[in-house]
C-alpha cells in the first residue's frame, strides 16, 4: 500500500509540472498508481449550453471517493502549481461551470452507481443512499420497485444527484417539499483538502450547508442520503391557459396555498405556435386551444399552468373530485381546461419526450443560453415587462417557465442565494427563459452573443431594480458574484477558506482564481 501510495505521488507531481510547463498536455493514459487518469476528452471540454469550450489537460475516472481524495490531498499539499478541479456530472451546465481550463475535469458517472434503499416502518423514514455520480433517474426506477420515490426533483431526470445538489434541484414540487437540498439526510463529500467526511446537519453541519448550493466551491459530493415518499400509481395532470398575466399569477399563488390538494405547480408563457407545440409534446391529451398571436409589432401573449394531483388509488380518495374543487376557484379561459392521467413515472419523465423529439431534428445539441431568476413577488410583474422588452414573441424559439416557490421551504444556512425578503411575502417565483439557438437554423456567433447581451441586460436590470437573483447563477466577473452574495459574500468567502483554502475546486463558476499556499486571501 505505501508503495502504491508512493508510486501515486510520484505520477501526481509529473502531471503537476507537465501542467505547468509551457506545453500543458498529456497524450496517452499515464500510469498514476491507483488512479484512472486519462487524456482530455470533448465530453470534458463542453456542457449543454455549448457556449464555452474550456480544454481539460486531464480528466479523472474515479471508481471511489478514495481516488478524489488522493488527488485532492496532493494537490492541496502542493505549492509546485495552481492545478484546478472540476466535478463534472451529466454536463448540463451552460456557462462551462463544471469545466476545468487545462485543469483536471472529475467525471463522476465513472463511480459505481451505488443505490441502496431502506423501506421505513410505520412512522419510521424511508430513504436512499446513492453515490454522487447516479442519476436521478435511476434512482427513480429503482425506488419505483419498493413503492417509493424521492419527494422533490427536477424537470429532466438525467442529472446527477450531486450535481444538482451543489445547485438546488427545483420543480414543481417544490413549493410543497422545498428543493432537493432541503430533502437530504446525509452527505459524504471530498473537501479541497482531500478529507473524506461524512455530514449532515447535526454532524459538521457547516460543510453539509456549504455544499448544498455551494457551486462546487467546498467539496465534491460523492454519495448523499435522499428522503423518499410513497409513490403514487398516478397523476391527473392538468393544463389551463390564461390571456391576463395577473390572473395567471394569481391563479398559481392560489394553487400553491393549497398543498393538501395540489402535489405539483408549473406555468409557462405562450409566445408563438413553436412554444405552444413543443410544451405539448409530453402531454397526450388533446389540447384545442388555438390564439390569435396578433402581429409581429402587436402580439397577443397567454400563459399557461400547469398543476397535478397524485393518485395513490386509496379507497377513500377521488381524484376527479379532488380537480373540480380546485378548478372551481380558478379564473382561467373559457373552456381552456385540459386535464389527463398518466403514470408517476410518465410524468416525472415527461421532458425525456421532449428530448426525443429535439434530438430527432437534431435541435437537441444546439446552442442554449438560458437564464434563470428568481424573482420577488413585489416585481413579478416588473420582470414580465422586462422579459418583453428583450424577447421577440414570434421568432423566440424555446420556453419560458414561471411558477412560484415559498421561502419558508428554503433552509437559509445552505449557501443558495435567494432574493433578500423586503416583506413578509412567503411567495417568490422562478423564471427560466430557456431558449435554443441553431447555427444551422441562422443564429451564428453573432446571434448568439446578442442573445446573451440581452439576457445579461435582464440579469442586470432585474437584479439592480427588482432585487432578482440569478439561479444556476453566470457572472462574468468577481465583482457580479459579489454583488450576487451581498450580504452572504463573507460567510461564502470565510467556507471557502476552510474547506478549499487553496481554491482548488470549480474554477469553471469563476468566483475564486486559483492560489498556491503562500498567496494571501484576497476577493
Amino acid at each position: 500500500m505505501e508503495v502504491a501510495m508512493l508510486c501515486t505521488r510520484v505520477s501526481l507531481l509529473i502531471l503537476i509540472l507537465s501542467l505547468c510547463s509551457p506545453y500543458k498536455f498529456i497524450q496517452s493514459p499515464m500510469d498514476f498508481g491507483p488512479l484512472n487518469l486519462l487524456p482530455t476528452t470533448t465530453t470534458a471540454s463542453s456542457d449543454f449550453g455549448r457556449i464555452l469550450f474550456h480544454s481539460p489537460a486531464a480528466v479523472l475516472k474515479p471508481q471511489s471517493s478514495r481516488d478524489i481524495s488522493l488527488l485532492l490531498s496532493f494537490l492541496s499539499g502542493s505549492s509546485l502549481s495552481k492545478v484546478t478541479v472540476a466535478a463534472r456530472g451529466a454536463g448540463h451546465s451552460i456557462h462551462g461551470q463544471a469545466q476545468a481550463l487545462d485543469g483536471i475535469v472529475v467525471e463522476m458517472c465513472s463511480l459505481p452507481a451505488e443505490i441502496e434503499l431502506y423501506k421505513g416502518g410505520e412512522g419510521e423514514i424511508s430513504y436512499a443512499d446513492v453515490s454522487g455520480g447516479v442519476m436521478w433517474i435511476d434512482l427513480l426506477e429503482q425506488s419505483l420497485k419498493l413503492g417509493l420515490a424521492p419527494r422533490s426533483w427536477t424537470d429532466y431526470l438525467y442529472l446527477t444527484v450531486g450535481g444538482t445538489l451543489s445547485n438546488a434541484g427545483i420543480s414543481g414540487q417544490t413549493f410543497k417539499h422545498g428543493p432537493q437540498i432541503s430533502n437530504v439526510l446525509q452527505l459524504e463529500v471530498v473537501t479541497g483538502r482531500g478529507e473524506i467526511v461524512t455530514c449532515s446537519p447535526s454532524k459538521d453541519a457547516d460543510l453539509f450547508n456549504a455544499v448544498l448550493g455551494g457551486l462546487g466551491q467546498f467539496g465534491i459530493i460523492t454519495r448523499a442520503r435522499i428522503l423518499l415518499q410513497e409513490a403514487p400509481q398516478k397523476v391527473k395532470w392538468v393544463r389551463a391557459f390564461y390571456d391576463d398575466f395577473s390572473t395567471f399569477t394569481q391563479n398559481q399563488e392560489l394553487l400553491v396555498s393549497m398543498p393538501d390538494l395540489v402535489d405539483y405547480v408549473e406555468g409557462f408563457i405562450v409566445l408563438n405556435e413553436q412554444s405552444l407545440h413543443s410544451s405539448s409534446i409530453a402531454f397526450p391529451a388533446n389540447v384545442d386551444f388555438n390564439p390569435d398571436f396578433g402581429t409581429k409589432n402587436n402580439p397577443n401573449i397567454y400563459y399557461c399552468i400547469e398543476f397535478a394531483v397524485h393518485n395513490y388509488q386509496h379507497e377513500n380518495t377521488n381524484v376527479e373530485q379532488v380537480v373540480e374543487v380546485i378548478s372551481r376557484q380558478m379564473s382561467h379561459m373559457v373552456s381552456q381546461l385540459y386535464s389527463v392521467e398518466v403514470s408517476y413515472f410518465d410524468f416525472l419523465n415527461r421532458v425525456r419526450m421532449e428530448e426525443m423529439s429535439l434530438r430527432s431534428i437534431g435541435l437537441w445539441e444546439v446552442h442554449h443560453p438560458w437564464l434563470n431568476m428568481f424573482v420577488p413577488k413585489a416585481g413579478i410583474n416588473d420582470f414580465r415587462d422586462l422579459l418583453m422588452d428583450n424577447v421577440s414573441p414570434d421568432s423566440f424559439e424555446g420556453l419560458i417557465l414561471i411558477y412560484p416557490l415559498l421561502r419558508d421551504k428554503w433552509d437559509t444556512n445552505t449557501s443558495v442565494v435567494l432574493p433578500d425578503s423586503g416583506s413578509t411575502d412567503r411567495v417568490m417565483y422562478v423564471v427560466g427563459i430557456l431558449r435554443s439557438a441553431n447555427p444551422e437554423g441562422g443564429c451564428s456567433y453573432h446571434c448568439l452573443q446578442e442573445l446573451l447581451r440581452r439576457h445579461r441586460r435582464i440579469a442586470d436590470t432585474a437584479g439592480v431594480h427588482l432585487g432578482a437573483k440569478q439561479y444556476l447563477a453566470h457572472h462574468p466577473t468577481p465583482s457580479g458574484w459579489h454583488q450576487h452574495f451581498g450580504r452572504r459574500w463573507e460567510r461564502f468567502a470565510e467556507r471557502k477558506t476552510r474547506f478549499d483554502p487553496l481554491r482548488i475546486l470549480g474554477p469553471g463558476q469563476g468566483i475564486f482564481p486559483r492560489r498556491d499556499d503562500n498567496a494571501a486571501f484576497g476577493s
